[in-house]
């Protein structure tokens, strides 16, 4: 009898009546998947960047500068960057409400090369009200190393929205955090160890020492015998061309072959507090019955004959 797999999640008496139904677990069967899917070379990433910056141009939402003196301390440090210094006394007691100070994050891509663009986050780091009609001025932003990869600049992209009148307010969303699609631009590159040696690495999306064996057969049957070996259950090592342009190809090559997915093993979560059941995909569930005081639930099954064609040799299944 064929049992099909579902994966759904279970709510209130649900929860009590699903307990009983965990004792009938199968195996699902298994999916031919290429290797870009469940492994990537390593030491291809991306990198995190931030960087401090401000935001000018609010209507009148920006920071209390009287309570978050970095403000002020910016706008004073840029200002001095531009020629203009202000006396000590004025620099102090500056008011702008529609300055506010930003952390402003990025992801460096894989790769990337200077002039290059990308999509920059930014967040307030104060008490301002809104981000919304605000410019980032230009704000370098830093690796872990503390070296300038990458300038960000441009007019903020709000996805929330807000409105107030007569001491009521609505708001939907965030105000004071916004996105510069491609206000990011490269400045520096970050070396990666993909063409050093005459190997590269492959790792697992997630640790399984039956997908790692089936990852270096794949790569072995293509390429030849010794090209791959699994080293454990997370990483395959793989004989690379060493010539950049032939490494380039063959890596293209290998992350299209194809091998079969192993089959996860049956897992079941229970949230006691909110009374939810999540069940994965290789969690099956046989005809049965069960009752918990007025709720009552039936589960059964449909058997599927196929039947040959007269004189075709075939045999006729039950699934």
């Amino acid at each position: 009898m064929h049992r099909h797999p579902i994966m759904r999640v279970l709510r209130g008496p649900l929860a009590v009546a699903a307990l009983a139904i965990l004792a009938l677990l199968c195996a699902t069967p298994a999916s031919a998947v290429r290797i870009k899917e469940v492994a990537a070379i390593e030491g291809v990433r991306t990198n995190q960047l931030t960087g401090f910056g401000l935001v000018v141009g609010l209507d009148g939402t920006g920071d209390q500068t009287t309570q978050m003196p970095y403000t002020s301390q910016g706008m004073n440090n840029y200002l001095q960057q531009m020629g203009i210094t202000l006396p000590a006394a004025s620099a102090s007691q500056l008011q702008l409400k529609n300055v506010a100070a930003v952390l402003v994050t990025a992801q460096l891509p894989a790769f990337a090369r200077p002039g290059q663009a990308m999509d920059v986050n930014v967040s307030s780091l104060g008490n301002a009200k809104s981000l919304k009609g605000g410019t980032l001025i230009t704000t370098p932003l830093r690796g872990v190393d503390g070296e300038v990869y990458a300038l960000a600049q441009g007019n903020l992209i709000v996805g929330g929205a807000g409105a107030s009148a007569g001491g009521s307010r609505v708001q939907i969303n965030h105000l004071s955090a916004g996105r510069i699609p491609g206000g990011g631009q490269v400045e520096r590159t970050v070396p990666t160890p993909l063409l050093q040696g005459d190997t590269v690495s492959l790792g697992l999306s997630a640790s399984d020492f039956q997908t790692a064996q089936r990852v270096a057969q794949a790569v072995n049957r293509r390429f030849g015998q010794g090209y791959a070996r699994a080293l454990d259950g997370r990483t395959v090592e793989v004989r690379a061309p060493v010539d950049p342009n032939a490494r380039v190809s063959f890596i293209a090559e290998m992350e299209e072959l194809s091998l079969e997915e192993s089959v996860p093993s049956a897992k079941v979560v229970i949230n006691a507090r909110t009374g939810s059941i999540v069940l994965n995909q290789a969690v099956t569930l046989g005809a049965c019955a069960i009752a918990h005081g007025n709720l009552s639930i039936t589960i059964s099954s449909t058997p599927v004959v196929s039947q040959p064609n007269p004189l075709s040799q075939g045999q006729t299944v039950v699934g």
